[in-house]
């Protein structure tokens, strides 16, 4: 397999080989795939969590066990949303 490197990111690969924290170039390039792939199992772990706690309230609401919620309580969430999306917590 051939891959293709922007001129950044060959030179990130090549100080961390010449770091001495890895020995090769393609050790670096294993390790960022892991480390993607353990990134993509948590989003969707994530997205998982999300949807069983929707199915959750989608119960919850059709049992009749929801309120209202008054527009000061949505303003918060979506001002908390605002700021987690800010922050890169997704």
């Amino acid at each position: 397999m051939n891959i293709s490197l922007t001129v950044e990111l060959r030179q990130l690969v090549t100080s961390k080989v010449e770091s001495g924290l890895y020995t090769s170039a393609s050790e670096v390039v294993r390790e960022a795939l892991r480390l993607l792939q353990e990134r993509d199992q948590l989003r969707e772990l994530k997205r998982e969590h999300l949807r069983v706690a929707i199915a959750k309230g989608m119960v919850e609401l059709d049992a009749g066990l929801g309120e209202e919620l008054s527009y000061d309580v949505v303003a918060d969430v979506k001002r908390i949303g605002r700021i987690r999306a800010a922050d890169g917590d997704q």
